[in-house]
């Protein structure tokens, strides 16, 4: 799947553009998006560019695994509307190409009385989403998982699980198919937006490649990217690293599918959950912490060009002084195991901290405003010859299919402003 140099025409002119659209990112979203677009026209000539050796080295290939309902996100929100579709399009997908899945349901449990108003609250939203949401007393709540600490509980019907790098995988492959390119250790270092004639794109190894249009889904560098277009994006991507750890294969018993507390509403993470994965292991956490860098995936990973970049936004010390108790919550749980330990055990009361085995960390790309606020919805823009996918954080895997369909249409609408040199 490797993209040869095309000949230059006779006379040794180079063409006005190489390809119709370049997809800068090789996650889920990007590949959504490519697949889409071979999809709603076979002729379009599109190359995807990634950076990695592979697809889904990043969000795609380091998350939970779990294909969400879309019950958490507010009605009218892209959120809620792209995860609810998104669900059962990924399910059908995976079983129509033999990927891994299972509609396991899950559970949502408060652990206290005073998180029952926001539990109410999320079997209404439920509803109003059209969600199969059953309420759970504790005696039904321990018919499903016996080891589980709540007062009550909802269970969740359309929630499920999935090997979403194979999904990456395959989404490559059907593109590739469809006769999109795919290159990878393809780095963007410049881009050059030529007014009325596309884009051009400069590599790091110095390949220079034109296009009509081009979708930028570069995930935690897509606010870069966007800049190095000339756009100026009204949020910045502030990474946040979420910490797992899985539960020892003897301990595992103690977790049969999966289990969630009652999310806090001022804060978009989910907190600390138990997953039962495709592949039986149960996955515990995340927790979240800032990164030091864009992909720092431990404390010890430091790139200093990012942490000036973060430093000198002013979003970023605003969500500071808004969150900084909660935040402490979460140092607190990342320097001490002890204390990562405490928090699981609100949900699961019998696990001890030596049943938990280190896993890797993902990184989370959050889009935070000027003002410190953080974009609680995906985030697409337009600008000319672009599409910017600004936040794209969780259910993204979920949502990747319809949100790669609606990052298409924008980009054909991008293209039909854009003469075709063919």
């Amino acid at each position: 799947m490797g993209d040869a140099p095309r000949p230059a025409p006779s006379g040794g002119r180079r063409p006005a553009v190489d390809r119709d659209v370049l997809v800068v990112g090789g996650g889920i979203v990007g590949l959504s998006t490519a697949y889409a677009l071979t999809r709603a026209d076979p002729r379009l000539r599109v190359t995807v560019l990634e950076k990695e050796p592979g697809p889904g080295r990043h969000q795609t290939g380091r998350n939970s695994g779990v294909m969400h309902s879309g019950i958490y996100y507010p009605p009218g929100s892209l959120k809620a509307r792209y995860a609810t579709e998104g669900a059962r399009e990924m399910a059908g997908f995976c079983a129509e190409h033999g990927i891994a899945h299972e509609i396991t349901g899950k559970l949502i449990v408060a652990t206290d009385r005073s998180e029952l108003p926001r539990l109410h609250a999320l079997i209404q939203r439920g509803r109003q989403h059209g969600i199969p949401v059953r309420e759970l007393g504790p005696a039904q709540l321990a018919e499903h998982e016996p080891h589980v600490n709540g007062v009550a509980a909802i269970h969740v019907g359309t929630t499920g699980v999935c090997d979403f790098p194979a999904v990456a995988d395959r989404l490559a492959t059907l593109a590739w198919e469809a006769g999109a390119t795919l290159r990878y250790g393809a780095h963007v270092t410049a881009i050059d937006r030529r007014t009325g004639r596309g884009v051009a794109v400069r590599l790091a190894d110095g390949a220079t490649l034109r296009a009509r249009a081009l979708v930028n889904c570069a995930g935690l560098h897509c606010d870069q990217v966007a800049r190095l277009a000339g756009d100026d994006p009204v949020a910045r991507i502030i990474p946040f690293r979420g910490e797992f750890f899985d539960l020892a294969p003897d301990r595992a018993s103690l977790v049969r599918g999966l289990v969630y507390p009652v999310p806090d509403p001022a804060f978009p993470f989910l907190g600390v959950h138990l997953t039962r994965g495709v592949h039986g292991g149960v996955h515990i956490g995340p927790n979240a912490v800032p990164a030091l860098a864009r992909e720092g995936y431990d404390w010890r990973t430091v790139r200093a060009a990012d942490l000036r970049g973060i430093a000198a936004y002013p979003g970023t010390w605003r969500i500071a002084r808004r969150h900084w108790r909660y935040a402490t919550g979460e140092l607190r749980r990342s320097l001490s195991r002890r204390a990562f330990t405490r928090a699981v055990r609100r949900l699961l009361p019998e696990v001890s901290s030596r049943d938990l085995r280190p896993a890797p960390a993902g990184v989370r790309a959050q889009a935070v405003l000027r003002d410190g606020t953080l974009v609680d919805d995906f985030l697409i823009t337009e600008a000319p010859h672009t599409v910017h996918v600004l936040n794209a954080p969780s259910p993204a895997a979920t949502a990747a299919l319809p949100i790669g369909r609606e990052v298409a249409r924008r980009a054909l609408t991008a293209l039909a402003a854009t003469p075709s040199s063919r």
